[in-house]
């Protein structure tokens, strides 16, 4: 099996105020193995709620998401979790970084959720941090980090358990331009230096070529865009 990922005839509605809206209207997308996958498209166009259904973060969709050919709509909650658990990273446009704890012990955390000992999930956060420029930054709480800084803290975590699938949703849309083009460079480097893919939505077309493969969400389908 190559694709670690593969979406077919996802669909996705809200109603507001008694009116239907249609965000995703049989989207079909397949990530190989390997592989980063830039997901572009403007503010409201629909992106997050592409990822929140693939992430496994919520119902309400109709179509197939197969992970690792497990198919999504066929596991119980408890099997949804260990499968977001175990083959899942996720890097959001804010960091999300727990204040009270420092850059080391954040990255340890979805290490000590799959009862990683601790001294391997220690070992292996440094060792992540040290690989994105932060070795001298790993007792340093968020408050004490930069923003590029603390979105590296984020990626790093996301890349923590080892995951076959990256999640990242404008990861660099709280960054001025020069920080941007330093976070993703680090995010696609490391990415790919694990052994995972990546799906990652943005609206900067810029960034989006640097990837290997550029989709854009626009009325609610996929459009293949040639780079």
């Amino acid at each position: 099996m190559n694709d670690i990922l593969a979406v077919a005839g996802l669909k996705r509605s809200f109603t507001q105020g008694g009116v239907t809206i249609d965000v995703l209207r049989g989207i079909d997308l397949a990530v190989a193995r390997g592989e980063i996958v830039a997901l572009l498209g403007p503010s409201g166009s629909g992106k997050s709620t592409l990822l929140q259904a693939v992430g496994l973060l919520e119902g309400g969709f109709e179509g197939s998401i197969r992970i690792l050919d497990e198919e999504a709509a066929q596991l119980s909650g408890d099997e949804r979790t260990r499968l977001r658990r175990d083959a899942l990273g996720f890097v959001y446009q804010f960091h999300h970084l727990l204040p009270d704890f420092n850059a080391t012990e954040n990255v340890m955390l979805p290490q000590m959720v799959r009862d990683v000992a601790d001294a391997v999930a220690r070992t292996r956060a440094a060792d992540l941090l040290t690989s994105l420029g932060l070795g001298h930054r790993l007792d340093h709480r968020p408050s004490q980090l930069s923003g590029g800084e603390q979105q590296r803290v984020a990626v790093a975590r996301a890349l923590a358990n080892r995951p076959a699938l990256v999640l990242a949703d404008e990861p660099t849309g709280n960054l001025d331009e020069r920080t941007a083009d330093i976070v993703i460079d680090e995010f696609i480097r490391l990415v790919r230096e694990e052994g995972s893919s990546a799906l990652v939505a943005t609206h900067n077309e810029r960034l989006a070529a640097r990837m290997d493969r550029v989709v854009r969400l626009s009325e609610g389908v996929l459009v293949e865009v040639a780079v």
